[in-house]
């Protein structure tokens, strides 16, 4: 989906911070629904950072409405960099998990192999 979005949108739109967190939060909820499915299988599951993904959350908000909340124009812009900082180190820790577990499970078979071979 975020490929979809990428592809249609102009590239004079990724000019506009704000159009970049919403690529970020498109792509934080493609992870979160990958981490949702990985943890169907796990017996011990892994889970996102919420306190992060809620920053996030409130700072996207803070963004779309900057109007509304009468910011100042640099805070209005830095709002959608923090929500895009947010997610993105989000993302990171969940697919850093996603590769701490597959080096776990590689190893124990590679020992488990290594096992069968000395004995």
């Amino acid at each position: 989906m975020l490929g979809l979005v990428v592809i249609y949108t102009r590239p004079s739109a990724f000019y506009s911070p704000i159009a970049v967190m919403i690529v970020a939060a498109i792509g934080l909820a493609a992870v979160l629904l990958q981490l949702r499915f990985y943890n169907r299988e796990q017996p011990k599951p892994l889970h996102a950072p919420l306190w992060l993904n809620l920053i996030g959350i409130v700072l996207a908000v803070l963004a779309l409405f900057s109007d509304v909340f009468h910011l100042r124009p640099r805070v209005a812009e830095m709002m959608p960099l923090g929500a895009i900082g947010a997610f993105s180190i989000s993302s990171a820790v969940v697919l850093d998990g996603f590769r701490k577990r597959r080096n776990q499970r590689t190893g124990n078979q590679q020992e488990d192999g290594a096992e069968k071979i000395s004995s």
